[in-house]
């Protein structure tokens, strides 16, 4: 089972079942199964600046931010200890952890790059999924 939690102000209308099914679509493709969690809140620019500045040190805002629940070693330590993974919790649940969305920035990016909001919505699931997943581009 795959429990996907979707949490948006009124004022950002998404659509959630087409976010739940790029989730979906994202865990198919890379033959995660079994019992899943992830969470995706859909925020405003003040949030998603606050996060921003909280957990990048990055004082502005930004469209996506990933929280990952695999493994709290940086990247950079990585190299000297060995990778452990997902581990499974006692109930079998595998939390891989929770997607920020800034739906202004997508607003905005989607305008720029000439997409609908559902579009740049997706494709911004589909990045933040990668990264709970530990895979992360340069």
């Amino acid at each position: 089972m795959v429990n996907i939690i979707v949490n948006s102000d009124p004022r950002y209308p998404v659509n959630k079942l087409s976010i739940q099914a790029s989730i979906l679509e994202v865990l198919q493709q890379h033959k995660v199964t079994g019992n899943v969690e992830i969470g995706v809140s859909i925020v405003g620019d003040r949030k998603m600046h606050e996060f921003n500045k909280k957990y990048r040190g990055l004082d502005g805002t930004t469209n996506i931010l990933s929280f990952a629940l695999e493994d709290p070693i940086s990247a950079s330590q990585l190299q000297h200890i060995p990778r452990v993974g997902f581990v499974k919790a006692p109930d079998k649940v595998l939390r891989l952890g929770d997607i920020l969305i800034s739906y202004p920035q997508v607003l905005k990016d989607a305008s720029m790059e000439g997409l609908s909001i559902e579009e740049e919505l997706t494709f911004l699931i589909e990045h933040g999924m990668k990264h709970l997943l530990g895979i992360h581009h340069d």
